[in-house]
């Protein structure tokens, strides 16, 4: 859901159930994200240009899930106006800062709170997931950057996602694993 709305695509989501989604439902109407409930489906796209959510507070469920925080911090970089998300479960949840700046993200953390002012784009660049949230983030600001993005350390993603690249391509997401054995057999050729 939070992919195709930063990278302003459309997904058909079937087998999903909404009222476990709602907190997540709510931040991206919010963001003006269009989704669409229907009989067993839900229909998710982006179109234009963003909205910044004023206040995103992670919380138990129902509430707000710190683990989709990194990948809601990474489409509300690419809104329009300042978000400010607080984060109440874990401490140093926001490793991925970092590495959003680096792709041209204006995000400010103070202690629990982070703002974020949007940008109108990101950049390609070299990241390093630190862990699996924060990679999935990276892999969603990857597909939505301008550019080349090489997400490393990738085995924090796979504890948790089997084959995310696979999932992605599938969806006309033009990302690719590169591995140390392929880029071998592409020097031999």
């Amino acid at each position: 859901m939070v992919a195709a709305a930063a990278t302003r695509g459309d997904v058909t989501l079937e087998g999903a159930h909404p009222a476990h989604l709602t907190s997540l439902i709510h931040v991206l109407r919010r963001a003006g994200v269009q989704i669409d409930v229907g009989d067993g489906i839900m229909k998710v796209g982006a179109s234009g240009r963003l909205k910044a959510v004023d206040r995103v507070v992670t919380s138990p469920y129902p509430a707000f899930p710190t683990d989709l925080q990194a990948q809601v911090m990474t489409l509300l970089a690419l809104s329009d106006g300042v978000s400010v998300m607080k984060e109440t479960i874990f401490e140093g949840r926001f490793k991925h800062v970092d590495e959003l700046c680096r792709m041209g993200a204006d995000i400010r953390v103070d202690l629990n709170h982070a703002f974020i002012r949007g940008v109108p784009q990101l950049y390609g660049t070299s990241v390093e997931a630190t862990d699996l949230r924060a990679g999935a983030a990276l892999v969603i600001a990857g597909l939505a950057a301008h550019g080349r993005t090489v997400v490393e350390q990738v085995h924090h993603i796979d504890r948790g996602y089997d084959r995310i690249e696979a999932m992605f391509s599938k969806l006309n997401g033009d990302i690719v694993r590169v591995t140390n054995e392929s880029l071998k057999l592409q020097g031999q050729r």
